[in-house]
């Protein structure tokens, strides 16, 4: 039977060390899939513009400052960034080489393709908790969109990333006063309290209201200068 417009069309389905990622079209959305799980679409977009403007409104006008990018997504963090001149150098660290595939040759190059050639973007293929803990680098900001956020991680692994050790590693790439700022899909005042308890300083949520259901945000903390 022919799918119509508003079935599922899977666009590539890979097998990877973290498990099945599958990119689907869904009417005019592309959905990105994680173990059965869905992670994110092309629908809005809002949260993730928030998470990068959250963040340089808090570095207080500092000169071209060094940005973090943790995962690739469906692009709408990475694209709003370069889309801003005030951004130096912009690293994204994307663990799975499916999604960085369908970015640079794939249906997500529509929406990627002139933030990938601008020449402060690099993309690093690594685990981000792998790279914070090994690299010598950093960074003037910090903008995390890894899973679902603290509380609900499709990829058990991914909860290390924040608890506590993760983000002791969070702040050593961290410059002083340096910003870190944290999707996730529903509020998460344990993670609030976990930020300050590691030593971040004027730590905050940011809501960002959806049509149905808990609203998104950002939590947001700084770096002591």
């Amino acid at each position: 039977m022919t799918a119509s417009y508003e079935t599922p069309v899977v666009l590539d389905r890979r097998e990877g060390p973290y498990g099945e990622v599958v990119l689907r079209r869904h009417g005019a959305l592309l959905q990105i899939i994680a173990n059965g799980c869905f992670l994110m679409d092309t629908s809005d977009g809002r949260s993730e513009r928030l998470l990068i403007d959250a963040a340089l409104a808090a570095l207080d006008d500092r000169p071209a400052p060094r940005l973090l990018i943790g995962g690739l997504g469906v692009g709408f963090s990475l694209a709003h960034a370069t889309a801003d001149p005030r951004w130096g150098p912009i690293t994204v660290v994307e663990r799975e080489r499916a999604i960085v595939d369908w970015h640079r040759a794939g249906p997500l190059s529509e929406l990627t393709a002139r933030a990938l050639a601008d020449p402060r973007t690099a993309v690093v293929g690594a685990d981000l908790l792998t790279y914070v803990n090994e690299t010598s680098d950093t960074f003037d900001a910090l903008c995390l969109d890894i899973d679902n956020g603290p509380d609900w991680t499709v990829t058990e692994g991914n909860q290390d990333l924040y608890r506590p050790s993760g983000l002791a590693d969070c702040v050593r790439v961290l410059r002083p006063g340096g910003v870190l700022a944290v999707w996730s899909a529903q509020p998460s005042p344990e993670f609030e309290g976990t930020l300050w308890n590691v030593g971040f300083q004027q730590v905050r949520t940011e809501e960002i209201p959806v049509a149905r259901g808990v609203p998104d945000v950002v939590h947001l903390a700084v770096r002591p200068g």
